[in-house]
């Protein structure tokens, strides 16, 4: 078997990508000697602990992190700042601190700050996930074939960049490093947009009259019916993901309007080769998804 990669790993809520690192790591044995959960939410811990996900489960998060080599934070990114603030003085000396945020500059601002001297700091985000959240939704091949995405800060010691690649590489993971404001940026066209649109278009649905609303839920086509997938996600998560992306989501919306508003002139106007021109674009996207084996 290959060496460990942590003696005792600290996840540090136990979500849709904590339990299903969790559970990967329990599947493979080579990632944690030793897995320590903790959970904000006592029900999420008590429902961890009877699905065996970890050697130990700590309510309090001080201890959860004490003694830990690796501590990665897969709870909400809007909590960071106040968990960060609260395990700093119990994070030991030579520990590597991760975590799973779909935002990479506001983890550099809310928890870099607050790293204490000899602990690394190596911020990652796995681009993988279902519309499912809690302890039940993980599952241990999430990540199999997925990116995820490294942001350490100019200067993080490099062997701690090396262990957390291959903490992901045995998730079964692509990995690459990533400046975070790049990170932001490129999360905010591909993620962050398309999950603000899916959301609108929901609302807008419920807002109809109740009988034009029942012929949308009962008629729904796959198109519409992708929308609702992707808005059925975690309303925190997605809350926090958005406040802490404002300018790189805002601008992604700002070029879609205009685009939005493009279409809608050519529809208006009976311009055929400019909505034939759009589609097939996006049908060149979908190829070259399918080609990178990311569809």
């Amino acid at each position: 078997m290959p060496e460990i990669v942590f003696r005792r790993l600290a996840l540090i809520g136990i979500g849709l990508i904590g339990s299903s690192l969790a559970r990967v790591a329990r599947a493979r044995g080579d990632i944690a000697e030793e897995l320590v959960v903790h959970d904000s939410t006592p029900a999420a811990l008590a429902r961890a602990a009877a699905l065996g996900l970890g050697d130990r489960y700590e309510a309090d998060v001080s201890t959860a992190v004490s003694g830990a080599d690796g501590v990665i934070l897969c709870a909400p990114v809007g909590a960071f700042a106040s968990i960060a603030e609260a395990i700093a003085p119990h994070l030991a000396p030579g520990a590597i601190l991760s975590d799973v945020g779909s935002t990479k500059q506001s983890v550099l601002r809310d928890v870099g700050a607050l790293v204490p001297a000899g602990v690394h700091f190596v911020p990652a985000h796995p681009v993988a996930g279902t519309e499912y959240s809690g302890p039940d939704a993980g599952f241990a091949e999430l990540f199999e074939g997925r990116w995820c995405l490294l942001t350490p800060p100019a200067g993080t010691d490099r062997a701690a960049v090396a262990r957390m690649t291959e903490l992901w590489r045995r998730t079964g993971a692509m990995v690459e490093e990533m400046d975070a404001a790049h990170h932001d940026r490129v999360l905010a066209i591909v993620s962050h947009l398309p999950h603000l649109i899916a959301f609108t278009i929901c609302g807008t649905a419920d807002d109809l009259a109740d009988e034009t609303r029942q012929e949308v839920l009962q008629f729904a086509a796959s198109g519409f019916r992708d929308f609702t997938r992707i808005a059925a996600s975690d309303p925190t998560m997605w809350r926090d993901v958005f406040l802490n992306n404002r300018e790189a989501l805002l601008e992604m919306l700002a070029r879609f309007l205009e685009d939005a508003q493009a279409m809608a002139r050519a529809v208006r106007w009976g311009d055929g080769s400019y909505i034939e021109d759009k589609v097939n674009r996006g049908r060149k996207i979908r190829r070259s998804l399918i080609e990178l084996k990311q569809a």
